[in-house]
């Protein structure tokens, strides 16, 4: 096919679209079904009309071919782990029993089971359920939800395409089920998978699908030659199948590297590349193994990560390159816009002249149907478009919001010794220890405290006019006594304030930082039903006052037990942001660390002896290819210590991660330099704490033994056997004994039974030690 006929054929469609809903109808249906006041037909019914109005507003915006089984109630790795009929042995009788309860059972666990382990989505922030999978196991296919979801959209009289997991990225993604033994590779299971596939596909082929989309990003990652091998065959042997769909492998987040050859030899009739985070590496590769001659392209020229408008003239020119190394170029978002909030238009807060950069989810939709008519029909049909898009973007680069003299000059004046601490680590704990006077083994928690109708309820009447600011500040105090009063009740050993003033860990400091951008309307999928609303980072960063010495200073003034300080880290505060990318990710991370150290040098002056600056979002963050790793790592880590090092010694520092695999990071976590830090285990049974025994780690780790994301409540005596654990690889002068994550999410009866068991578990394993005395 000649470029012209290449071009005619141009189409948009999109791999994924946000499932909540405008105003979240679906996280409301489905906690109202966990707690009894909806029942299932209703869960349904509400989740079968999201589903519908995504699929018209697709079509009636102009794209060709929308997506179906990309909607979930909880996890599309997991809906996939159905699928395929992964079902846990300790989940099999609740999924029988019935289907529903069994999905959230193996989602969010119960008091007598646990859940699968929760991990990111590559470097997102969104959370998937890694598979548990063993020599054992046995796949059986189950398309129910597929395919009902495909006859869905095609009873609307559109043109649907299935987008599933594919089977090589599923089973790198898997675990070794528990009592497996941990060497066991879930790829060895490929050839007993692709029959599963074989008969999905089958059963789409059937229900009327013409395209089937398989997903394949774990193939940007570095690969062995093994992986590859296994991807060569899983698409020779998928590709072979007679009866089956046209299929499309959909990559994204980088670059495919040596995956590319392997994909585009493979007997399948389409691939997506992400030309937005990989653009030129991706070209280049691309025209490197002679295109894709016969083959459908489908071109992810539109970020679907961040909110920024796109460069529409420099997409067309990639697009327009992209001619003649495809039989057919179509046009879509670099992945699924499930990473972008709905709809940029609900926002009223904004000033019209920002808005106009901001692009979500809708919005994204119109630009890649102009973008597929620009290249189908000529820049000619949409000189309007590419107008308005040229004014935008010349807003945002000539605005004085995005540069401030003076930060940049604070910044260009750091030098290496503003990011060391004065001591090293040895003589820190020393006098910490002497400073703080706390037992072996202390108890704490990670910062947060149920965040009750009470409190959301306050929230809402101060926005609405209904309570002065007077009156909403009572109400936080007399949470916070609340929630200090009970952990002394309980006996924990360093104590917070509860977070009760805030919305959210990043958007509470965004909203008092200049640069930042909050959103009223700008929710995204974190994990289940947690949304977050992700500000946006849109200028030079700079900290005009204090903003969490007040409350802290309070908490103290309750207790003579040390309250930790809490802090978002810089890394944090970017990855969980939508990032400016007018310049370095460095430069911006600095500009945010210094702020942040104002922050923790005015809370020590306050007389905070233990403040926490919380890094989850460190591994998450971490670039997917290892080439590109120890560039990030080392200005991130650095931008940790600069928000640090101002202390004095006997201040002691601790840092949180949770839920991400800390074993490619252990380095970085010692660069941290932090003096204690606290870490997700309970779900991946203390493995953290091996991994840093492995690694030599020098200083304070407490890993946890509270899942906090299940509603179960761990007994005394299973947190000891964690705790038990733990000290297996981490002396007792060095554990701590906490949860894993923050208890926002949960309530404060499950919260007071679990800390209750949890300093129970810590004080009888305190007891059992030789130095206890």
């Amino acid at each position: 096919m000649t470029s012209k006929s290449a071009a005619a054929a141009a189409r948009a469609t999109v791999y994924g679209y946000p499932r909540q809903g405008p105003n979240r109808e679906l996280k409301k249906a489905i906690e109202g079904y966990w707690k009894g006041r909806v029942d299932a037909d209703a869960l349904r019914a509400t989740a079968a009309e999201l589903r519908r109005t995504n699929w018209r507003q697709l079509a009636e915006a102009g794209i060709h071919e929308v997506p179906t089984g990309d909607f979930s109630y909880y996890d599309h790795v997991l809906d996939t782990s159905v699928m395929v009929g992964a079902i846990p042995a300790r989940h099999r009788a609740a999924v029988e029993t019935d289907a529903l309860d069994g999905y959230f059972a193996m989602a969010r666990g119960t008091q007598d089971v646990a859940p699968l382990e929760m991990t990111k989505w590559f470097d997102t922030n969104y959370h998937y359920l890694v598979p548990e999978l063993g020599p054992d196991t046995v796949f059986t296919a189950d398309s129910t939800k597929q395919v009902a979801e495909l006859k869905e959209a095609l009873a609307l009289g559109l043109t649907a395409r299935p987008v599933l997991v594919g089977p090589v990225t599923y089973l790198l993604l898997a675990k070794p089920a528990p009592g497996v033994p941990a060497d066991f590779d879930p790829l060895t299971l490929l050839d007993r998978l692709l029959p599963v596939y074989a008969e999905v596909l089958t059963d789409l082929r059937a229900a009327g699908a013409e395209w089937v989309q398989l997903d394949e990003p774990a193939l940007v990652q570095d690969r062995t030659p093994a992986e590859l091998s296994a991807a060569m065959r899983a698409y020779r042997d998928l590709g072979g199948l007679t009866d089956r769909p046209k299929v499309l492998i959909a990559s994204y987040f980088d670059q495919l590297g040596e995956a590319l050859l392997v994909l585009a030899k493979a007997p399948v009739e389409g691939l997506a590349l992400d030309f937005t985070e990989a653009a030129a590496a991706n070209l280049d590769a691309l025209a490197a193994v002679g295109g894709l001659p016969g083959k459908r392209l489908v071109a992810g020229v539109v970020n679907g990560r961040n909110i920024w408008v796109n460069d529409l003239p420099a997409s067309l020119a990639t697009l327009g390159t992209l001619l003649g190394l495809a039989d057919r170029v179509d046009v879509a978002a670099s992945c699924s816009l499930l990473h972008v909030p709905l709809d940029a238009t609900a926002e009223r807060d904004i000033e019209p002249q920002i808005l106009r950069w901001l692009a979500f989810a809708r919005q994204k939709t119109a630009e890649i149907v102009t973008l597929a008519k620009g290249l189908a029909q000529g820049t000619g049909a949409i000189t309007g478009e590419l107008a308005a898009n040229r004014a935008a973007l010349a807003s945002r680069a000539n605005s004085p919001i995005t540069r401030d003299p003076a930060v940049r000059t604070r910044v260009g004046a750091v030098t290496d010794a503003d990011a060391r601490r004065s001591q090293p680590y040895g003589e820190r704990a020393t006098a910490q220890r002497a400073h703080l006077g706390l037992p072996l083994l202390p108890t704490t928690t990670i910062g947060s405290f149920p965040q009750t109708a009470e409190l959301r309820v306050a929230r809402a009447d101060l926005r609405a006019g209904r309570i002065n600011t007077a009156g909403y500040e009572e109400r936080i105090k007399a949470e916070i006594q609340e929630v200090i009063s009970f952990q002394e009740k309980t006996g924990l050993d360093v104590l917070v304030h509860g977070e009760a003033e805030r919305n959210d860990m990043v958007q509470y400091f965004a909203e008092q930082l200049t640069g930042y951008l909050a959103t009223q309307h700008g929710w995204v999928q974190s994990y289940g039903t947690r949304y977050v609303r992700p500000p946006i980072l849109a200028g030079d960063i700079s900290r005009p006052e204090p903003m969490t010495v007040r409350w802290t200073t309070y908490a103290q003034s309750l207790t003579r037990r040390p309250v930790k300080g809490m802090l978002t880290g810089p890394v944090t505060m970017l990855a969980w942001s939508f990032v400016r990318d007018d310049q370095p990710l460095g430069d911006t991370a600095r500009q945010v660390a210094l702020a942040l150290r104002d922050e923790v040098n005015d809370l020590e002056t306050a007389g905070t002896s233990v403040i926490q600056v919380d890094e989850p979002a460190l591994r998450e963050t971490l670039p997917l290819r290892a080439a590109d790793r120890p560039g990030y790592l080392a200005w991130a880590t650095e931008a940790f210590r600069l928000t640090t090092a101002g202390v004095r010694p006997d201040t002691q520092i601790h840092t949180h991660m949770c839920y991400a695999e800390f074993g490619d990071i252990v380095q970085a976590i010692d660069d941290l330099d932090a003096d204690v830090i606290s870490l997700e285990a309970a779900r991946s049974h203390m493995q953290v704490a091996r991994e840093l025994a492995s690694h030599g780690y020098p200083r304070e780790a407490g890993p946890g033994v509270y899942d906090i994301h299940s509603p179960r409540v761990p007994s005394a005596d299973e947190a000891a056997a964690l705790l038990r654990k733990g000290l297996e690889a981490i002396p007792a002068e060095r554990l701590w004994v906490n949860p894993d994550c923050g208890l926002k999410t949960r309530g404060w009866p499950e919260t007071r039974a679990s800390l209750d068991n949890l300093v129970t578990a810590a004080h009888a394993v305190r007891a059992e030690l030789p130095t206890a005395d």
